[in-house]
């Protein structure tokens, strides 16, 4: 039996486990399983390792996107460049990929190979993509946690300029008080990176002035729960166009497990 999984802490309601669950049942793949694996301690890893000899993949959640770096034998350029991993790769000695990736070679013979991956900026690349204009340019950040990171990569990657709006005013962002009228008439893409509005607190939203919006902004909330945000709900009544993380969330699940399996 294959086993893969999701580390973080807490981990609650998972998106991963449902989907991969879902996704074993619908596609018939019988020697597949998903788990759950709650780690307050990122050196939590090597027991959890020890312990699952058969893991050959891993989500990373948050707080271990880049504490989990430490661990790893290898990382992609791309989750170099953006200093993040949520997906590892775990190969074995006896197998031929880790011949392939000279793990052999290693004086830890016994020690799994892993190697890490950033599948949130490929999921947020291509669910943006075909949503943008020619007038779409610039962005708005709203926040600057830990997905903030793979969102920046891909906005450089398509040569969309771009300012972080915190809570604060301080380096190279601005607070969103700065976040003006004048200011949406010009940065027609609008992220939301931070979990305010997600269930149960659906009445919650970002402090910015919707009234400024209209059918030239683009507003896109990495939270799929709920389906519509209010974030997106207020956006969409100014005629702006809105997408949640829901299809972010499918991609880059499937990038995984292309990464996993090959």
């Amino acid at each position: 039996m294959k086993k893969f999984g999701l580390i973080g802490y807490p981990l609650g309601h998972s998106f991963s486990q449902k989907y991969f669950t879902n996704k074993f049942e619908k596609e018939a793949i019988n020697d597949c399983e998903y788990q759950l694996f709650p780690i307050k301690n990122i050196n939590e890893l090597p027991e959890l390792l020890k312990n699952i000899p058969d893991l050959c993949g891993l989500n990373v959640t948050i707080p271990h996107k880049i504490g989990v770096h430490y661990f790893l034998d290898k990382i992609s350029p791309t989750a170099q460049e953006i200093d993040a991993v949520n997906c590892i790769k775990i190969t074995y000695p006896n197998s031929l990929s880790g011949l392939f990736d000279g793990e052999l070679m290693r004086t830890n013979a016994n020690k799994p190979f892993l190697e890490g991956h950033n599948t949130d900026a490929y999921g947020f690349e291509q669910s943006l993509k075909p949503l943008l204009k020619k007038h779409h340019t610039k962005a708005l950040i709203l926040g600057n946690g830990g997905a903030t990171r793979a969102v920046k990569y891909v906005l450089n990657k398509l040569d969309i300029d771009y300012k972080i709006v915190s809570r604060q005013h301080h380096h190279q962002m601005i607070s969103y008080a700065q976040v003006t009228g004048k200011l949406l008439s010009d940065y027609h893409i609008i992220i939301n990176t931070t979990p305010v509005g997600t269930f149960p607190n659906v009445e919650d939203c970002p402090n910015i002035p919707y009234q400024h919006l209209t059918q030239n902004h683009l507003l896109y909330d990495l939270i799929y729960n709920p389906e519509e945000t209010l974030f997106l709900h207020k956006g969409q009544q100014q005629g702006a166009s809105i997408k949640n993380g829901y299809q972010m969330l499918v991609l880059q699940a499937e990038k995984s497990w292309e990464i996993w399996n090959s």
